[in-house]
């Protein structure tokens, strides 16, 4: 039975391949044309990184609403490896006010390069690509940054109070930018606020930013802020600036405040009694020690993984050999080889090496009952089993005691790892976290179960790995990936982070060795860390090591 085992780790070539470093892209547009006569565009850049012939999203600009010349404030963050070509495409849309979707809105046009391309040019501008080939008047300028040395946070609250009232109907609305001044003397946008109508006394939402991207590291380093008055018809009106530095800003620790007048220089020199056109306050500056994935694991955190496995009827009949589930003796079939990939690389962060396997959709003996959660050894009360070639023996010696059957309903092996999850959040300590994967080859039956099971479970140390095995239409499973949108709830609670990443298999047949394993275990190393910072969590055993090696090959 190892045979099978062998033949699937041989034929995948498991590999490491070093991430070089990590880059921070940056994005402005201009001349984006008016699509609609009455109204200037609201646009948003969503940024798609090609894998084996897919675009897939990575992550997407914030929506700037009527505004033909966009600055963003989202930085995108990637690892950049020197001997990959990393494909990129920037997507423009402009998305109505009455929706946020990209699904209904208005495709303007892309930008395709290589993060290579951009790295080595530091800045590169192109143009617009419209839809139908013919290039557009509209430019996207990219901006890289290499990530170096401190990859700490730092958390701001700003609020003010008496700004100008620059509206004759009602207060100001305004909002906050900061800007970095370059060694160039150029200024980059670090962070724009969100806006807060109809108060000359703004409380704006605490931010986080990198230290790397509010001053370089350098706590001297001028920063420009402005405050704005918002309009929609998006010619904003000035109310004033200030010039800070981060050196000033940590005198808002520990509970202090910093204070700043914003000035209008014109009416400092129009005006005899002006003193200033509203007073900037920072409540807080509180710094964030990012911890890396591999502090997490060299701290003692554990991989808990755990494998589902589809046995619906629509697999086929095992014994032929138009099965998904077909044994062949040499090649192993799509589940193996996907099972084989992603739990290689899980293995090796998990000391014990025993893996909880479980099938569903099945009827099981003895009564033959449907279930959808049953171990796969049969031993309920010990579903794990010893090392990936164990889960592989364990799926071998079950098939033929089964009776496949259906639904497609993966909610509640969901719900049984989460319960051991939950478990883990009471020690408040960074020791196991739980990747599950699933392998199925159907749309699943039980969306509105499932989609509330992973907002659940996005509350938990856990990620949710669903591998889509043969040539269904698996455009519905989309919707689980939160890279497309917010996934919600039926309620309409929205997942607390995206935990879900969704790849079909056949993407991958004729892929590089192991290159299934890296698409689906890319996500995980940030999951990890973003899940224990967002609870204050550290390492239990600090690292001195510092390491943005990605997980996986």
């Amino acid at each position: 039975m190892s045979d099978i085992y062998e033949s699937a780790a041989n034929s995948l070539g498991l590999f490491s391949s070093p991430c070089l470093t990590k880059v921070e892209l940056r994005l402005t547009c201009k001349g984006i044309s008016d699509r609609d006569a009455l109204s200037k565009p609201d646009p948003c850049i969503a940024l798609k990184m090609q894998s084996h012939g897919q675009w897939l999203e990575v992550d997407r600009t914030e929506l700037i609403r009527s505004c033909v010349n966009p600055t963003f404030s989202k930085v995108f963050t990637l690892d950049f490896y020197f001997e990959e070509v990393q494909r990129l495409r920037f997507e423009l849309y402009d998305i109505s006010s009455s929706h946020n979707g990209l699904k209904e809105a208005d495709f303007l046009g892309s930008v395709e390069c290589t993060l290579g391309q951009i790295v080595s040019q530091r800045k590169l501008s192109k143009a617009l690509l419209r839809p139908g080939g013919t290039v557009g008047k509209a430019i996207i300028t990219i901006t890289a940054e290499e990530l170096t040395g401190n990859d700490d946070y730092v958390e701001l609250s700003f609020s003010a109070r008496k700004l100008d009232d620059k509206d004759f109907f009602s207060k100001s609305d305004p909002f906050l930018e900061i800007y970095r001044l370059n060694d160039d003397a150029t200024l980059q946008l670090v962070h724009r606020t969100e806006i807060v109508m109809n108060n000359l006394n703004p409380v704006w939402k605490t931010f986080k930013v990198s230290l790397n991207s509010l001053c370089s590291g350098d706590q001297e380093r001028k920063l420009q802020c402005t405050v704005w008055d918002w309009d929609s018809n998006g010619k904003h009106d000035f109310i004033g600036e200030f010039e800070a530095t981060f050196k000033e800003m940590r005198g808002a620790m520990d509970g202090r405040q910093v204070q700043w007048p914003c000035i209008n220089p014109k009416y400092k020199v129009k005006k005899k009694n002006y003193r200033n056109s509203g007073i900037v306050i920072l409540n807080q500056c509180k710094i964030i020690k990012m911890h890396s994935f591999l502090d997490y694991i060299m701290g003692g955190c554990q991989i808990q993984f755990t494998v589902a496995i589809d046995f619906t009827a629509s697999n086929g009949d095992p014994r032929n050999s138009c099965s998904l589930h077909y044994i062949h003796p040499y090649q192993p079939n799509e589940y193996l080889k996907a099972l084989v990939a992603v739990g290689e690389i899980c293995q090796d962060y998990d000391s014990d090496k025993m893996f909880p396997a479980f099938g569903f959709g099945a009827r099981i003996p003895p009564e033959f009952k449907v279930s959808h959660d049953f171990a796969v050894n049969f031993n309920e009360e010990n579903p794990e089993c010893a090392g990936i070639q164990g889960v592989v023996e364990a799926y071998q010696t079950c098939l033929p005691k089964l009776q496949l059957y259906g639904p497609t309903n993966i909610a509640p092996i969901i719900q049984k790892v989460a319960n051991s999850a939950s478990q883990e959040v009471h020690t408040k300590e960074a020791m196991q976290y739980f990747i599950l994967l699933i392998l199925t080859d159907g749309v699943i039956t039980d969306m509105a179960d499932t989609r509330e099971a992973i907002v659940q479970a996005s509350h938990l140390p856990m990620s949710v790995i669903i591998v889509g095995i043969g040539n269904a239409d698996f455009s519905d499973m989309q919707m689980l990936d939160g890279d497309d949108g917010i996934l919600r709830s039926p309620k309409g609670e929205p997942v607390l982070r995206d935990i879900v990443q969704f790849v079909p298999f056949r993407n991958f047949k004729h892929a590089s060795p192991a290159a299934l394993a890296k698409t689906v275990l890319a996500e995980v190393p940030n999951q990890v860390v973003d899940y224990y910072n967002s609870k204050g969590i550290k390492p239990k055993v600090p690292s001195e090591y510092q390491s943005s090696r990605p997980f996986g090959p």
